[in-house]
Parts: structure tokens; sequence; C-alpha cells
């Protein structure tokens, strides 16, 4: 097991009508605020009115129409009013990317420069405006920690900002506000809660046994409830499991004593830099091919484990057992109604090769990843899922 240091500042407060402390919590960093939020949903759910009663003593300034896949062009609309305005603390409410967005604004607000710049060179990130949250999509667990994925429409990057300073001060994390969520959202959060725990638990460090179960037991959880709390919208038991794996999916507590980088999320930040796709529809996609790709007599025992912890396969062969689990991946993701082809996707083949070349050069992937990639390994997994 590797050295590691672990904290995190995040105030979770979990369950049921915890919005209440809302007031009490932001006045502890000033009384103007930034509400950040993407389309209308807070509004037709009754969400936001109940926000802007619990802050009718507060100065609220709002940035709406926080894109899927946030833009830097929004980044730069919500550091505009911080500055213009003297926001004092910023109040996201949606999922990861309205808190994405709002975490780079929290930087940029207190950077001279361009916000882009703080993604490219992450040491010039010297101050950032509190972050709080309310929670109303569980996907990205950007509620507990630090990281931040912005898109640059003009390059076709997406990359990450990650900074101390940018984890949330607070989080209210309300299962209830995910009943009224789309069915396919609730499926690609589901997805991206799964391809997290798995971008950690396939790594090559594979001697943290403690870090090891409990992703297992995450990733179990995801499995066990997706498809209930989409067949059952209001079913708080399979809304709050989901939550919770979600937050512990990506606070930093099941990469302990691993490290390594991430294999498909890089592919996968391309794909939807280019293409705009879904996130989670990106890696239902690309996961099963992926571990086709690197799948060897040297990598199976670990999927072996894999498939027989999570999913109960059990078969005595490491390969056979692999296989079999990366097969029940692929039946895990059909059964949220998930599309299995970058053609379904509307991804054409004709930019492979400039997003394989970019997932290289944006991330550790040929050089720290599970089983490490270069560029003609990367357009070969895309190939095998046209």
């Amino acid at each position: 097991m590797n050295n590691f240091t672990f904290h995190i500042p995040t105030d979770i407060r979990f369950g049921k009508d915890q919005i209440q402390c809302l007031p009490e919590e932001l006045a502890k960093y000033g009384k103007k605020v930034l509400l950040v939020y993407g389309g209308g949903s807070i509004k037709r759910s009754g969400l936001y009115d109940k926000i802007r009663e619990l802050l009718k003593d507060f100065e609220v300034s709002e940035l709406p129409g926080i894109e899927p896949n946030p833009k830097l062009t929004s980044v730069e609309k919500g550091t505009a009013i911080c500055k213009e305005r003297g926001i004092q603390v910023i109040l996201a409410v949606g999922g990861g990317s309205t808190i994405d967005a709002s975490k780079h604004i929290a930087a940029s607000a207190c950077y001279d420069g361009q916000p882009w710049d703080l993604v490219k060179d992450r040491s010039l990130v010297a101050g950032a405006l509190p972050v709080a949250v309310v929670l109303t999509i569980c996907a990205t667990g950007s509620e507990m920690n630090s990281g931040a994925v912005i898109s640059n429409e003009k390059t076709h990057e997406k990359l990450e900002i990650n900074h101390p300073l940018l984890y949330p001060r607070l989080s209210i994390c309300d299962p209830t506000y995910l009943y009224t969520l789309p069915s396919k959202q609730t499926a690609a959060g589901a997805v991206d809660i799964l391809s997290h725990v798995m971008e950690q638990y396939f790594q090559p460090n594979d001697e943290a046994y403690i870090t090891d179960v409990l992703s297992e037991a995450v990733m179990k959880t995801v499995v066990k409830y997706a498809r209930k709390a989409m067949d059952e919208p209001e079913n708080y038991e399979a809304r709050s499991n989901l939550m919770w794996a979600s937050t512990i999916g990506l606070n930093h507590l099941l990469t302990v004593g691993k490290g390594g980088a991430w294999s498909v999320h890089p592919i996968e930040h391309v794909l939807s830099a280019y293409y705009d796709i879904t996130h989670g529809v990106g890696l239902a996609i690309l996961t099963p091919a992926w571990m086709e790709y690197v799948l060897s007599d040297k990598t199976a025992p670990r999927f072996a484990r894999f498939a027989r912890e999570v999913f109960g396969v059990g078969e005595a062969d490491d390969r056979k057992a692999a296989r079999l689990g990366i097969e029940k991946v692929r039946q895990f993701n059909q059964s949220l109604a998930m599309p299995s082809t970058l053609s379904e996707a509307g991804v054409l083949e004709e930019k492979f090769d400039e997003m394989a070349a970019e997932a290289v050069r944006t991330s550790g992937i040929a050089s720290r990843a599970y089983v490490k990639l270069q560029v003609p390994d990367v357009k070969n997994i895309l190939m095998n899922c046209k």
C-alpha cells in the first residue's frame, strides 16, 4: 500500500429536510451569494422557490443555464459576476456540471488572469470563494471532492482543475431531491458512479486490500439499486444508497494507498469534448471495450475478482470469469437502456486519430494507467466501439 494523506474539509448534511440549515451555514461566509444552477428543473420541482425563501435575507445574484459538460464561457460569466458584485459565497444547486462550474468560478474570482489559465496550470490557484452545494443529481461525487472538469469549446479540450481550495465547504444531500430526476439521468449517473470506482479499482498497485473491499461494496450498491431507482423514482432506499455511493465513489477514499492514472475517463473526456454527448453514455460505450482490450493473462486475475465480488460470477477459471464479468458490465448498461456503440451516439470515425492523440496528450494513460495505452491503443478501443 502506498503512503497517503487523507483530509476532506466538506461538511456533509445527508437526509430529508437538511436544507433548513442553509441560511445559518451560508451566513458564516457572507451575505452576498451567487446562486448557480442548470435548466428549469429546480424551478419545476419547487426547490428554487424554497431556496429563495430561505435566502430572503441575503443578497442573491444568479447564474442559470449551466450546461451538461459545463463550458468555459459559463465560467467566464460567473467570474465576472463575482468580481463585479463582490460575491462572498457560491451556492451550486444541481449535479456535477453545476458544481464543477461553481468550483472553477470560485477560483477564477480570486485570480486576475483568464479562467482557463487555472486549468492549464493549477499552481496559479491562490485562493477561492467558498462553495456550498445542494445536490440534485448523484453521479460525479463533486459534492465532496476538490476537482472540476470544464470544456473549452474553442480548443475541443475537456480538462480538470483540481486544488484543495476547491472542496465544497457544505454539501446538502437530500435523496428526495432525486425523485423528479429523469430516468436517463438516473441511468447515466449510475454508470458514472460505477466507472469512477472501477477507475480506482483497476490500478497498478493492487496491495490496498481494504480499499478494494470498500470499492467492491460501492460497486455492488450501484448494481443493486440503479434499475430500482429508475423503476421506482420515489424509492428512498434506492435513491439514498445511490446518492451516498456517488459521494463515496469520488471523495478520494477509494483511491488511498493505490494511486495511478485513470484509463477510460481520459478517452471519454475527449469524446464528449468533441461531440458533447452525455458523460455517462460515453462511459457505458467505452468501458466494456477497454476491459476487453486490456484483458490478458496478467490482468485476468484482477478482472476475475471484479466479476466474482461485484457480479457474483462463480466461474473458477480466471480468464473465463473475467470475460463473464465484462459481459455482466454490458448487461448492466443495457438494463439501464444505455447505448452500446458510438454510432448510436452520433460519433463518427473521422475524428478517432485526433481524439486518440488528445486523450494520450492530456492524461497519464500512457505512463501511469493500469495498462499503459499509446495512441494506437486508444484508437483501437474507439474502433471497437463503432
